[in-house]
C-alpha cells in the first residue's frame, strides 16, 4: 500500500513524531484512543477546555518558528498544518490564534486560515481512513456554518479575494487556499479532514495533530509533511497533543515490516546528540556533542585558518556541525539546550524560572551544562569563514591560481541550503544597528559588529559597503526609534542606488536608456542575465567581431551584476 508505494519509488517517507504532554491535568484524556469511552460532556470539559487550548495554541506559536525552520529573521522556512478533532475544536483553536496575535505587529502574525465541510468528525472505519468532506456546506449546522463564513472573510480581508459558503464560492475558496498554503502565503491551515489526503505542498514541513489517527489515515495524514523540498527538510515534523505513539507504531508495522520503523522514524534526540549507527545503511554517524567538541578543538580561531588544506578539512567539518543543528533544530530539548547559554546560572530565580519553563529537573540541567555549545559568536565567525572560502574557492577555480592548488575540492560539498535557512534579512541588521548604537554610541564597534553578522550570511555579503557607508554617514544618534532607522537607511540607499547607477553608465560610456532599462530590469529580476538583446544594446557603438566587444561586454554584465546584488530590494528609481 502506501509504504510499498513510496520505497518502490525510491523515496524514503521520514518523520519525527512528538507526543507533547506537558498538559498534565488533560493527560488521561488525551492518552485515551478510544474518543466513544468519553462522553460529549467530557470531551468538552477537557479536550475543548479553554486551558488547554490556550496553552496549547501559545506552544506552537512559541515554537512555530523552529519548526518551521523561521528562526533567523526573514528566513522562508516553510508552513505547517494544524489537524483538529472537529468543527468546534477548529473554532476554538482558531479564535484562541485570534486572540494571542490580537495587537501584535503584522510582519510577526501568523496568518492562519481554516477548512472544513459537512462529515468533519472523529470517525475512522478499520483501516483509519479519514472520511471524505464534501464541497456541499449546506448541510451544516448554523452555528458551524456562521464561523466558516467569518473565517472565510477574514480570508477574502487578508488576501483582496470574495469568495463564501455556497456551494461555488466554497470550491473556490478550497482551490485558492490549496494554492496559498503551496506558496506560503498561509502560515498555518486548521483543518478537520479536508487536505490530510492526497494534498501535496512541498513547502510544508510541520503537523501538528490534536486528533486521534490511526492505520492509513495516520500516515496519510503525517505524509502530507515529508515530501522532498531542499537539503534543510530532512524529514517531517509531526507534534501530537494526544498521545499517538502506538498508534503511530501499529500503522507503521501494518504497512510494512519489521524493520520500517527504523527506516520511517526519525532518530531521537539522544542518538543525535551522542551519535548512532543507521541500521538501514550500516553507516555509522557522530553526534552533536562530538562534532561541536572536534570543531572547537581544531579551529577555535576561525579567522586563522591560512593553508588550503586546512581550510578544506575546516569546510568539511563545518558542514558536517551544520547537518546535525539543522536536525537538532526540530527537537524542543535542543531548544533548551541553546536557551540555556543565555541563562545567568548565578541567578537562582532565573535558573528555577528556566528549569520550570522547560521542565526540567536538577538532574536534567546538570547534564545540559556538560554539553559545550559553541558560542553564537563562535558560530556566525564559523559561518562568516565558511563563507569566505566558498567565495575564495570560486575565485580560485576561475582565476590563474587553479594549476597551482594540489588539493582536491572534489569530494566537497558546501551546505549551501543549510546556510540559507539560517540567513538574517536587512530589517534585522538596520535594528541592530538601532539597538548596538543606543548601548555604546562606538561606531568603530558598531561597524566591527555589523561586519561579523553580514559575513555570516550569504544574501547579505553584497550590502557590506552600503550598510557601512550608511553607519559612517548618517547621524545615528538622532534616529528615533527601529522603524526610522529602516527609512532613513532605503532614503540612503535610493539616492546611492541613483547615484552609482549614473556612475556605472558614464564610467561605461553606456547608452544611457538602453542601460537604464536593463539595469531596471535586473533590478526587477534581482539579477543580470547576458540572455537577449537588452546587454548588447547598452554598449557603445562597437562591430560584435571587435576583439574588444567581447571584453567590454563582460565587463559591463559584471559591473551590473555586482550592482543588482548590493542594491536589489532597496527601491526606488535610477
Amino acid at each position: 500500500m502506501w509504504l510499498a508505494t513510496n520505497q518502490r519509488n525510491g523515496v524514503e517517507p521520514k518523520f519525527k513524531v512528538d507526543y507533547n504532554d506537558v498538559r498534565p491535568q488533560f493527560q488521561a484524556f488525551e492518552t485515551e484512543q478510544d474518543e466513544k469511552k468519553l462522553t460529549a460532556a467530557e470531551n468538552k470539559q477537557a479536550l475543548l477546555h479553554p486551558d488547554r487550548i490556550r496553552e496549547i495554541s501559545r506552544y506552537i506559536l512559541k515554537n512555530f518558528p523552529l519548526k518551521t525552520h523561521r528562526a533567523h529573521m526573514g528566513a522562508k522556512g516553510f508552513n505547517a498544518m494544524f489537524a483538529v478533532s472537529s468543527v468546534d475544536a477548529a473554532k476554538a483553536y482558531y479564535e484562541a490564534f485570534r486572540e494571542l496575535q490580537d495587537g501584535m505587529e503584522e510582519k510577526k502574525r501568523l496568518k492562519v486560515a481554516t477548512i472544513f465541510s459537512f462529515a468533519a468528525n472523529e470517525e475512522q472505519d478499520a483501516v483509519g481512513d479519514i472520511p471524505d468532506e464534501s464541497f456541499e456546506v449546506s448541510a451544516m449546522n448554523s452555528s458551524a456554518k456562521e464561523f466558516l463564513s467569518a473565517a472565510i472573510g477574514d480570508y477574502n480581508a487578508a488576501f483582496k479575494t470574495n469568495y463564501g459558503v455556497d456551494s461555488k464560492g466554497f470550491q473556490n475558496y478550497y482551490r485558492d487556499l490549496a494554492q496559498r498554503v503551496k506558496r506560503q502565503e498561509v502560515d498555518l491551515l486548521i483543518v478537520v479532514g479536508m487536505f490530510l489526503t492526497g494534498f501535496d505542498a512541498p513547502t510544508l514541513n510541520t503537523l501538528f495533530v490534536d486528533k486521534n489517527l490511526r492505520y492509513h489515515g495516520l500516515l496519510q495524514a503525517f505524509s502530507r509533511t515529508n515530501r522532498i523540498y531542499d537539503a534543510t527538510k530532512t524529514f517531517g515534523n509531526i507534534v501530537t497533543f494526544r498521545d499517538l505513539e502506538q498508534s503511530t507504531v501499529d500503522a507503521i508495522t501494518l504497512f510494512g515490516n519489521a524493520n520500517t520503523k527504523n527506516v520511517v522514524l526519525e532518530k531521537s534526540y539522544k542518538e543525535y546528540m551522542e551519535g548512532f549507527t543507521d541500521i538501514a545503511t550500516g553507516k555509522v554517524c557522530r553526534g552533536y556533542v562530538e562534532v561541536a567538541k572536534e570543531l572547537q578543538r581544531r579551529f577555535p580561531e576561525p579567522g586563522e585558518i591560512i593553508k588550503e588544506q586546512d581550510k578544506k578539512e575546516f569546510v568539511k567539518l563545518f558542514g558536517e556541525y551544520l547537518r546535525v543543528e539543522n536536525i537538532l533544530r526540530n527537537y524542543d530539548e535542543f531548544t533548551g539546550l541553546n536557551a540555556l547559554q543565555k541563562v545567568d546560572l548565578d541567578d537562582a530565580e532565573a535558573v528555577e524560572g528556566f528549569k520550570a519553563k522547560h521542565y526540567l529537573s536538577d538532574e536534567d540541567l546538570v547534564a545540559m551544562q556538560k554539553i559545550d555549545v559553541p558560542s553564537e559568536r563562535l558560530v556566525q565567525d564559523y559561518r562568516s569563514t565558511y563563507n569566505d572560502t566558498r567565495d575564495w574557492l570560486r575565485r580560485q577555480k576561475e582565476g590563474e591560481q587553479k594549476e597551482e592548488s594540489t588539493v582536491d575540492w572534489d569530494d566537497v560539498v558546501f551546505e549551501v541550503d543549510l546556510l540559507k535557512s539560517q540567513e538574517i534579512n536587512h530589517d534585522y541588521i538596520l535594528e541592530l544597528i538601532f539597538e548596538h548604537n543606543k548601548k555604546t554610541r562606538n561606531k568603530g564597534d558598531l561597524i566591527a559588529e555589523v561586519r561579523r553578522v553580514i559575513r555570516a550570511s550569504i544574501g547579505s555579503r553584497a550590502k557590506e559597503s552600503l550598510i557601512v557607508d550608511f553607519i559612517n554617514q548618517t547621524n545615528l544618534d538622532d534616529i528615533g526609534d527601529k522603524a526610522n532607522v529602516i527609512d532613513a537607511f532605503f532614503t540612503f540607499a535610493q539616492a546611492e542606488q541613483k547615484r552609482e547607477a549614473e556612475q556605472l553608465i558614464q564610467s561605461e560610456a553606456l547608452n544611457q536608456e538602453e542601460a537604464r532599462r536593463y539595469i531596471k530590469a535586473s533590478l526587477k529580476r534581482e539579477y543580470a542575465t547576458e540572455n537577449g538583446t537588452a546587454l548588447n544594446a547598452t554598449l557603445p557603438k562597437v562591430s560584435p567581431l571587435n576583439p574588444q566587444f567581447k571584453t567590454k561586454k563582460q565587463t559591463v554584465f559584471e559591473k551590473v551584476s555586482a550592482f543588482v546584488e548590493k542594491f536589489k530590494g532597496v527601491g526606488g528609481q535610477i
